[in-house]
């Protein structure tokens, strides 16, 4: 089908206007929803689905968001889809996710307009329930009608997993869909997977709400009250812990335990490491004037940091005051690591080229070999 590919900084997508008939048949209703005495019924999850098992998990939390809402809102979305005829009547785009991912191919002389191949397992829909299930009542009632309308919608494939299950938090996060009292945290989605995934997800909260983290209500997580300005995106951390822990897995070849011993362990290393960060760079640390607490470097610190634990684990009793020392040479950077210029001095084509490069700029210094990632 044709589509066009988008990037928003390392973030690619696709935008496609898909015949209602084609996409009724690509997505799945993980809800029930209602239409006077029809109803559409939610498909079962498939095992080790973990994206469609997390947002299951909150549309269910909810009823009135399943019945009650679900119905009323269809019945007006329907009866718009009935009535509109000189606007649009799904104006709005509707946002999919597959897990699989996606092959295009750009159609000369264009680079970013070509043929994206269908997945071949159905959509799940993160944004556009509502639109799409009055919309299938609508084929039902009105099929000639029905397969006149392309939908527009923007497709997420598996290279971002992460991302559209935190966007699905935040686009039902309102009192009108899912009430705020029900939302789960992100990475509930990770808690029933494998332990290093678990473990990560749990430094992150420990990350979030403990007295002595150097990250504490700096951490962009959903649900959460503080009012502080926030350094860097929960799904962010979690995808640099994972990284770490997965690493540490794969070394000692035997799979960790799902255990608060383990997840204290890593905390441990963590809050050591960045309080070492932290009384190094205390010039820079949590200053606007520079780059340390930004996402790009926190990201980049804690492959760092994941060296150094892995290269300087023990005694653990001395290993803040040790990692402080270890540190030092970081002084010298401070220039370098200030917000004016700074991404023309670490310069990149993307987000994620330029964490590598401040990485590797880190390391370098304090006499760490690089891994390639």
């Amino acid at each position: 089908m044709l589509a066009t590919q988008l990037r928003q900084k390392d973030a690619l997508f696709y935008f496609v206007a898909y015949p209602a008939e084609d996409l009724l048949r690509k997505v799945r209703f993980i809800s029930r929803y209602y239409d006077r005495h029809e109803h559409i019924a939610p498909e079962r999850v498939p095992e080790g689905d973990d994206i469609a098992a997390f947002i299951a998990s909150i549309e269910r939390k909810d009823n009135a968001f399943q019945r009650e809402l679900s119905r009323t809102k269809i019945r007006a979305i329907k009866n718009f889809y009935e009535t509109a005829v000189q606007q649009p009547p799904i104006p709005g785009t509707v946002l999919l996710f597959t897990a699989e991912r996606l092959r295009f191919t750009p159609v000369s002389p264009f680079e970013s307009v070509g043929d994206l191949v269908e997945p071949q397992q159905k959509y799940l829909i993160i944004d556009g329930q509502h639109r799409l299930a009055a919309l299938e009542f609508y084929m039902r009632e009105h099929p000639d009608e029905a397969r006149t309308i392309a939908v527009p919608c923007i497709i997420f494939d598996g290279r971002s997993e992460d991302f559209a299950a935190e966007m699905f938090v935040i686009i039902n996060s309102t009192p009108t869909r899912i009430n705020r009292s029900h939302l789960i945290d992100l990475y509930e989605k990770v808690t029933f997977v494998e332990p290093d995934a678990w473990i990560a997800s749990q430094v992150v909260r420990l990350l979030y709400e403990e007295p002595d983290s150097p990250l504490r209500y700096r951490i962009n997580r959903l649900g959460g009250r503080s009012r502080k300005d926030k350094w860097i995106l929960q799904s962010e951390l979690y995808a640099e812990l994972h990284r770490w822990i997965k690493s540490d897995t794969a070394a000692l070849g035997v799979p960790l335990r799902k255990s608060m011993h383990n997840v204290r362990r890593y905390y441990d290393a963590v809050r050591d490491f960045l309080k070492a960060v932290q009384a190094v760079l205390h010039e820079a640390w949590g200053n606007e004037q520079y780059m340390v607490t930004r996402s790009v470097t926190l990201r980049a610190l804690i492959r760092v940091g994941a060296d150094l634990a892995t290269t300087d684990p023990d005694p653990v009793e001395s290993r803040a005051e040790r990692w402080v020392r270890r540190l030092v040479p970081w002084t010298s950077l401070l220039r370098e690591f200030r917000a004016e210029g700074f991404s023309e001095r670490f310069a990149a084509r993307g987000q994620s080229e330029r964490v590598e490069a401040i990485y590797r700029r880190l390391a370098s210094l304090i006499g760490i070999s690089p891994r390639s990632r």
